[in-house]
């Protein structure tokens, strides 16, 4: 299932756009008051939910009705509509006008044998034929399912119905049902643990399934007791995940951190769910009577929190280092690991024995807390910088004895491939890894092939790990792991990067080579990965389980083949028809408009947050992500550091923006844009299948085909080198990948900001446009401004061509690599649409045909353009 993109292992289900689980979302309905129920949908999304419940089941609401209303409303709100539905009723018929409306791929909760195989798989079939995953309840003629035998049973007996229709099993999502605890009755009391066994069990009968519930139920018993329940769903969680439970129904600001629960609550919760002491205890108490009356105690509570300053200085030293590397307090990280190496040498041990000693020891707690979940990137970041300068003060002892190197788990060789210059995924993918004990060797950005294997070779690595950001970047892995055939090497490839995925992983590389390669989502499974492909009892296992995976990615591309594309020319014949009754605005200050120093200070109030905290791999909405219950601290500290360093950019003049857009005369041709100079910039068209009234989108749509107008742009942050330089000396990766997060944000907001200015000033189609920072954010604006290599203009050699007509180069310091690149990283660049029906879309995949037309439009050779659009056919 592709409902989510998240990187995030389990996934919250918002629960509170919900008429039977929430009163003040049914009020709302009742009322008609859907602007506030939006509201109620955009608070779910601030505090992390990953997908929203939508329910509209209430006698007197007419349940169609409401559903496709509010489906619509928040289908048209950018921050709510990035997220997946979760259509949800218990009438089909409600279920059914609602998967009309998603315009995403949508979730159905729920269906079931409850009436039957007939009408189960009659609904399964047409869930299918809107692309929608199903959550399937564990609920059959008899009734719901209540043990683990019966939930294994109705489980495993629909798993094979569904397959058996050609179901994609990875669009089945299981609820073997969440019962409550703790009731009294001793029927109950295995509930929580059976549901628990039960997905362990059918998640091994049915592959690639997903498990999902409703986490209220469970402590329905302690209603009214906030801090209890919100308890025993944590400790519920903590054991379900790892036996499988993908996601579930719960309010996402509402789970406590599992280690900060009051240690006899969570004993408590544990005995109850988990069936640790059944029965009648030595206090002649049943575990149910003990959480119930320990409970009482909590009633109204809020806990204090407790810290000491610095009373781990006084510790021993070996513990201290444990609690700089977990803290990241680099402050006493030399004088600690001195007084280390003098008492190992003291004792006539060697400086080599500092690291391999109390330092691994301290990272190797950092790695499993990472591994669990209970530690996020920028602490992993933070403990890594302390650990290299600890490792810099022992250096020269080291190599004053000729000592040899502590033994790794394995050497990885990483790099950015050639053209491509991006590199903070892959440099903190490198972290963790040397945090989890691997030596890292990092070539780092435009690293051509010959480059990778002969430092592959020279240093014996383990492992090559290449990153990319850009679509050119995903031919020249494929030319690497050639490369690596034609020299008949046999070590595992990882790739990585916004720009790959699985499919293509699957489709273009894994052919051209025979050793494992492996796709690798984000930093937090690098290491899982790493340590399988090494092991040498895991390694092999793993490595046949990836190459069937990726077999079975293969045969379904093979079967789909192009069945949901449209010919090129039904396509075109369902343009989006735009309004062009009015006369296109021409600018107000045509030409070109050039800017040398844009204040920083002016774009930090057109910061958008919320990126920022996912590059260091953090899930949530700033500035809800900073009170999360699970990352808060950890994006608080962020979010502070990010300040002071903010500070610091702008009062000692770090960086500078340099800027450039002009407009031109235009009108469409089809589908491509001629400019006034003569200039042609084809565009592509949308070719899937779409519902009746829905049209099949061309950016050249939003161009008059007489008398109108585009504009373009780009901007660039510079200065950045010699901080990064400065960095590296001190071996500092926090600041290092800090900065560069920074830059880019910068660079994005000089992009809105200069974006802002064109539509009020410069082109002047909005002068008396207002808004804040938050409805920037949300592009409540007219106007578009799509960047070549995204999604509705996938092609990054149109850059060439947009970067001639505003001479970036000399206008705005940027220059192109040889895949599109742009120099310095830090920099955004695009068209300006001012149309007021303008929107962004996505071309995704296209057919044979368009990609001869395009071509032939673009005057490129067939195998040219196949280079450029390679995600758009895979």
């Amino acid at each position: 299932m592709t409902a989510t993109s998240s990187g995030s292992r389990f996934v919250n289900i918002g629960e509170r756009t919900n008429v039977t689980g929430s009163a003040k979302f049914k009020k709302l309905i009742m009322a008609g008051d859907y602007p506030a129920a939006i509201e109620v949908a955009r608070q779910q999304v601030e505090n992390g939910a990953q997908v929203i419940d939508v329910n509209m089941d209430e006698g007197l609401l007419d349940a169609v009705e409401a559903m496709t209303t509010y489906l619509k409303l928040i289908a048209a709100e950018p921050d709510i509509a990035r997220v997946p539905v979760m259509v949800d009723s218990s009438k089909w018929e409600v279920i059914e006008a609602g998967l009309k409306c998603v315009s995403g791929k949508p979730i159905v909760n729920s269906i079931s044998m409850k009436e039957g195989e007939e009408q189960f798989l009659d609904h399964a079939r047409k869930c299918m034929a809107y692309g929608a995953a199903v959550v399937v309840m564990a609920f059959d003629e008899t009734g719901q399912a209540d043990t683990k035998e019966r939930k294994i049973e109705i489980c495993e007996r629909a798993y094979k119905l569904l397959v058996g229709i050609d179901f994609p099993p990875e669009d089945i999502i299981f609820d073997p049902n969440v019962f409550a605890v703790a009731t009294g009755i001793e029927e109950h009391d295995r509930y929580g643990l059976d549901f628990i066994e039960a997905v362990v069990e059918i998640r091994a009968r049915c592959p690639h399934v997903h498990f999902s519930g409703g986490l209220s139920n469970l402590s329905f018993s302690f209603r009214g007791n906030e801090t209890v329940r919100r308890a025993m769903h944590s400790v519920f969680l903590y054991h379900a995940i790892p036996a499988g439970l993908d996601m579930a129904i719960v309010n996402a600001g509402q789970l406590d951190v599992y280690d900060q629960i009051d240690p006899a609550l969570r004993e408590a919760c544990e005995d109850v769910i988990m069936m640790r002491r059944p029965g009648v205890g030595e206090d002649g108490k049943t575990a149910t009577e003990r959480l119930i009356e320990l409970a009482e105690s909590y009633k109204g509570v809020n806990k204090a929190e407790e810290k000491a300053a610095e009373e781990w200085r006084g510790w021993d030293v070996v513990k201290r280092i444990e609690h700089a590397l977990v803290r990241g307090i680099d402050a006493y990280v030399v004088e600690d690991t001195e007084e280390a190496r003098a008492a190992i040498a003291a004792a006539g041990g060697r400086p080599i024995e500092v690291i391999e000693g109390p330092l691994m020891g301290g990272m190797n707690v950092v790695g499993d807390l990472f591994g669990s979940g209970k530690m996020f990137l920028p602490q992993v970041v933070k403990s890594a910088r302390v650990m290299k300068k600890a490792v810099a003060h022992l250096i020269p002892f080291i190599e004053a004895e000729k000592d040899a190197k502590t033994k790794a788990k394995g050497r990885i060789i990483m790099a950015t491939v050639k053209g491509d210059v991006h590199d903070i995924g892959k440099n903190i993918v490198g972290v963790v890894l040397q945090c989890n004990g691997y030596e890292v060797i990092d070539l780092g950005v435009m690293v051509p092939w010959s480059k990778i294997l002969e430092s592959a070779n020279e240093n014996q690595a383990d492992i090559i790990g290449l990153s990319g950001l850009i679509t050119p970047s995903l031919d020249e892995m494929v030319t690497v792991a050639e490369e690596m055939q034609r020299a008949e090497m046999n070590i595992p490839l990882l790739i990585g990067g916004a720009t790959t995925s699985k499919v293509h992983t699957a489709l273009r590389i894994d052919p051209a080579y025979t050793g494992t390669v492996v796709h690798v989502l984000d930093a937090s499974r690098a290491v899982g990965v790493a340590s399988q492909l090494l092991s040498d009892t895991q390694a092999e296992g793993f490595k046949s389980s990836v190459a069937i995976d990726y077999e079975k990615v293969r045969e379904a591309r093979a079967g789909k083949g192009q069945s949901d594309l449209l010919p090129l020319a039904d396509a075109r014949a369902n343009a989006f028809p735009s309004d062009f009754a009015h006369k296109p605005a021409a600018p107000a200050q045509p030409g070109l408009h050039v800017f040398e120093d844009w204040d920083l200070k002016d774009l930090v109030e057109t910061f958008d947050w919320t990126p920022f905290f996912r590059a260091w791999e953090l899930a949530g909405t700033y500035p809800a992500i900073l009170t999360d219950d699970v990352v808060g601290e950890s994006a608080t500290s962020l979010f502070a550091d990010a300040q002071a360093m903010l500070a610091k950019i702008i009062d000692e003049k770090w960086l500078t923006a340099r800027g450039v857009c002009a407009f031109w005369p235009a009108h469409s041709e089809g589908d491509d844009i001629l400019l006034g100079d003569g200039t042609r910039l084809p565009f592509l068209r949308q070719q899937f299948k779409k519902s009746r009234g829905r049209a099949n989108f061309c950016l050249s749509d939003f161009v008059a085909p007489q008398d109108d107008w585009l504009g373009g742009f780009a901007v660039g942050i510079h200065g950045i080198e010699p901080h990064l330089e400065r960095f590296k000396a001190a071996h500092d990766d926090y600041s290092d990948i800090l900065l560069k997060a920074l830059a880019d944000r910068f660079a994005e907001a000089f992009a809105e900001r200069l974006h802002s200015h064109v539509r009020t000033t410069l082109w002047g189609y909005a002068p008396d446009e207002q808004l804040t920072n938050e409805a920037l954010i949300r592009e409540e604006y007219r106007g578009i401004r799509p960047a070549p290599g995204y999604p509705a203009c996938p092609d990054h050699s149109l850059k060439p061509i947009l970067f001639d007509l505003l001479k970036a180069q000399h206008n705005a310091g940027i220059v192109l690599t040889e895949s599109q690149a742009m120099l310095p990283t830090a920099a955004v660049s695009g068209f300006y649409f001012a149309h007021p029906e303008s929107q962004y879309f996505g071309v995704a995949r296209i057919g044979r045909d368009q990609l001869e037309d395009y071509a032939g439009r673009r005057g490129v050779d067939l195998a040219t353009a196949e280079r450029w659009l390679r995600p758009n056919l895979d």
